[in-house]
């Protein structure tokens, strides 16, 4: 955010007294909040940033009631979860109020949205961060919801995840790395190592619960060897980039850069679309870039995303790895934004350490 502040000899005072100096920042570094972990017999509410509620079945609520009660949580729903438009979203009004009203109840314990959608941008401007700042507490979802966890940090320090959303745990088969991994992240202290599920699937299994596809998983591999350990930033990388130029986005400086698209994504979208982030002020201070796995349909392959990464200079001394299990595809792990990771991918070996969170 670009704000005005006034110095003289080394202190930063507001106001604007006589004989002071004029200086201009651009998104000042906050501290970041974490906010206290979920435990057995805590409120989650269910809001609906993006899509609506409408949209998910009896049978895939019942399956999702069942895993995050497994988990020892009770379910409370926004007023609006289920209002729905023709872009099967509401209005910009009922978002931003299941927002507020979801931080402000002392008896919510944490945030999950519904799904994700296009148009969790839209709220930015009009949610009140100081209700935020002011009531930190979890929130969680991935893709669309990529927009509100980045500005929220961005804006107020409070440490966000990207992890399933409501509609995710509604999953009858393969769901188990994801509880197990969002009980890692949101509900224990330590920190933990990434270790990538035995299997993962691209197929449409909300539609078809009983018919899955598995394949096996090879685990991430290496694009550029190193180390790095640093703040996370990112998620879906066409929902981060609908925030350059902004106040909402996050600084870059020394960050873990988590990144990851869906089905829509050919390599040439994705090429683009990396370079315009790789274009942003302050870039450079990026020390490490996660890549999330591809869904079938991007046609992505090692070889063609290693030519990507080779064509971009600024990715030279950086560690890149990719294929790791966040993103479109199941199963997949929850990381914070704001939060702290390790990354070492020396001698042939990929390890991620998420260390604060």
């Amino acid at each position: 955010m670009l704000s005005i502040i006034w110095k003289k000899d080394g202190v930063i005072l507001m106001g604007e007294p006589n004989g002071f100096t004029r200086e201009r920042t651009i998104s000042p570094v906050l501290s970041p909040v974490i906010p206290c972990k979920l435990k057995s017999g805590d409120e989650i509410r269910i809001i609906s940033p993006a899509r609506s509620l409408y949209l998910i079945n009896t049978f895939q609520r019942n399956i999702a009631q069942g895993n995050i009660q497994g988990l020892g949580l009770r379910l409370s729903f926004s007023r609006n979860a289920e209002l729905h438009d023709e872009f099967m979203s509401s209005p910009i009004e009922a978002r931003v109020d299941d927002l507020h009203v979801a931080f402000l109840d002392k008896n919510v314990k944490g945030i999950l949205t519904t799904i994700g959608g296009f148009n969790s941008n839209q709220l930015l401007r009009y949610i009140n961060y100081d209700i935020i700042r002011n009531n930190p507490k979890v929130l969680c979802g991935f893709s669309d919801i990529t927009a509100l966890s980045n500005a929220i940090y961005a804006k107020t320090g409070l440490v966000g995840y990207s992890g399933p959303h409501y509609s995710t745990f509604g999953m009858a088969k393969g769901c188990e790395y994801t509880v197990e991994y969002f009980n890692k992240c949101l509900m224990q202290q330590s920190e933990f190592e990434v270790v990538p599920p035995e299997n993962w699937s691209d197929d449409e299994w909300y539609a078809e619960q009983e018919k899955r596809t598995f394949s096996l998983n090879t685990g991430p591999y290496t694009i550029k060897e190193g180390f790095a350990r640093g703040t996370i930033i990112g998620g879906n990388l066409c929902t981060l980039n609908l925030l350059q130029g902004t106040e909402y986005m996050p600084s870059f400086d020394n960050t873990l850069l988590f990144i990851e698209d869906d089905s829509v994504t050919t390599p040439e979208t994705f090429d683009r679309d990396l370079q315009s982030i790789i274009h942003q002020p302050n870039f450079n201070k990026v020390l490490g870039m996660v890549i999330g796995r591809f869904q079938n349909a991007s046609k992505m392959t090692p070889n063609i995303l290693r030519r990507i990464v080779a064509a971009k200079r600024e990715l030279a001394d950086i560690p890149v790895v990719a294929d790791f299990d966040f993103g479109h595809t199941t199963p997949r792990f929850t990381f914070p934004i704001g939060g702290m990771a390790t990354l070492d991918c020396r001698n042939g070996k990929v390890k991620l350490i998420i260390n604060a969170h």
